[in-house]
């Protein structure tokens, strides 16, 4: 069985060897951004490199960052417990570029590191483009060679991300995988996307605008890229199980505190 911590050690050292500055995780609580209370996605520590207020000390970083969300845009409260993949606390793998590659660079690392590295069978796996991004649906042919069955174009939010109400934004990419037909949940963009059947793992952002408070959007001096890998659902989808709970991490932590209450996690008394 493949281990969380090997997931997070074959993300890192893919992109180390690929001239990627290694970041350790930056604190929950933003030490400058008074926008956030907390970390929410990997980028967040960058956001500064991103809009060209600070200069990043390498053109690309890879890093694998804690995170909460438990209210504000990303808020992921009022789904834990009703699907098998949404945490408070969590931690995001993520590559980045600080105006060095672009779309190509991002989608032929991550296709490589998926398949190859990761050794994820191709016909399980589909993808999200924004609807008016021409440009990363040709490229999902080129260096994935899906068909266009496989490239859902989508036009809601869900495909143009943002940091927050203000900030970073632009178009993304999200890779899925088909986690087989016993699972309720229909493709994404269908009426049954909420279900767990098709699981996102991966979004690739095209960092393209910076917004502002009256919604205007403008051109960042460089288009940037940044990533976002949800370690939890990687690990599910390598260790064979359809919940993040039923991962290496979550069963020792569960086991530990069963041994500490003397009840199992179903709710049972363990025998005294």
């Amino acid at each position: 069985m493949t281990s969380l911590n090997q997931i997070r050690s074959t993300f890192i050292d893919f992109f180390k060897v690929r001239d990627h500055l290694v970041v350790p995780s930056a604190p929950l609580v933003p030490q400058d951004d008074p926008t956030l209370m907390f970390v929410n996605a990997g980028m967040v520590p960058f956001k500064n490199y991103f809009v060209g207020a600070a200069t990043p000390p390498a053109p690309r970083a890879v890093s694998s960052q804690k995170c909460v969300r438990a209210g504000g845009k990303h808020n992921d409260l009022d789904n834990v417990g009703y699907t098998a993949r949404h945490h408070t606390f969590f931690e995001m793998l993520g590559n980045f570029s600080f105006g060095d590659y672009f779309k190509e660079g991002a989608i032929e690392s991550a296709w490589t590191l998926i398949t190859k590295e990761f050794g994820l069978s191709k016909d399980k796996l589909l993808v999200t483009v924004f609807h008016t991004d021409e440009e990363a649906a040709n490229l999902w042919k080129k260096i994935a060679g899906f068909s266009d069955d496989r490239i859902i174009r989508i036009a809601t939010a869900d495909n143009f991300w943002s940091m927050g109400d203000t900030g970073p934004c632009g178009p993304c990419s999200e890779i899925f995988i088909d986690q087989g037909p016993e699972l309720a949940g229909g493709p994404p963009g269908s009426p049954d996307e909420d279900g767990d059947r098709f699981l996102e793992f991966w979004n690739l952002v095209f960092m393209q605008f910076e917004r502002f408070e009256d919604g205007t959007e403008r051109p960042l001096p460089k288009p940037q890229i940044d990533t976002g890998m949800g370690l939890e659902r990687m690990a599910a989808i390598m260790q064979g199980v359809k919940s993040n709970y039923e991962t290496d991490l979550f069963r020792t932590l569960i086991a530990a505190s069963e041994d500490a209450t003397g009840v199992k996690a179903e709710g049972a008394a363990t025998p005294s």
